[in-house]
């Protein structure tokens, strides 16, 4: 089966394509077809991260947080304004970064998942 990540997953980035590929290159074609699946559904998008953070201007901040499973950090978020915004801001910068932990502990999470499916 042609793994390629870019056609398959739509928005993928070449970082995030990489530790797919080391994280499915073991699995069947079975297997891999669950993990998409599973992996599709859970998988956020960079942009989707950034603007949940730029909504901070709205009175909202620390949705990105809840976004990422951090809901610890998104409710300090909320109670302290993005903890004066400085938080909020770097989380702007670093939304990618966000992203990408998020994604990888999602992809080994439907890994494992595609696994005990097939």
């Amino acid at each position: 089966m042609d793994r390629n990540f870019m056609m398959l997953i739509p928005g993928v980035e070449p970082e995030e394509m990489m530790f797919l590929n080391s994280y499915t290159q073991d699995l069947s074609e079975n297997q891999f077809k669950s993990f998409l699946m599973v992996y599709n559904g859970k998988r956020k998008d960079a942009q989707t991260i950034l603007i949940c953070t730029l909504v901070v201007v709205l009175g909202f901040a620390g949705i990105q947080r809840f976004l990422i499973n951090q809901i610890g950090m998104g409710i300090l978020y909320l109670l302290t304004g993005g903890l004066c915004l400085i938080g909020t801001i770097i989380d702007a910068v670093n939304h990618k970064k966000l992203t990408n932990e998020f994604n990888q502990k999602m992809a080994m999470e439907s890994v494992q998942m595609a696994k005990m499916m097939g």
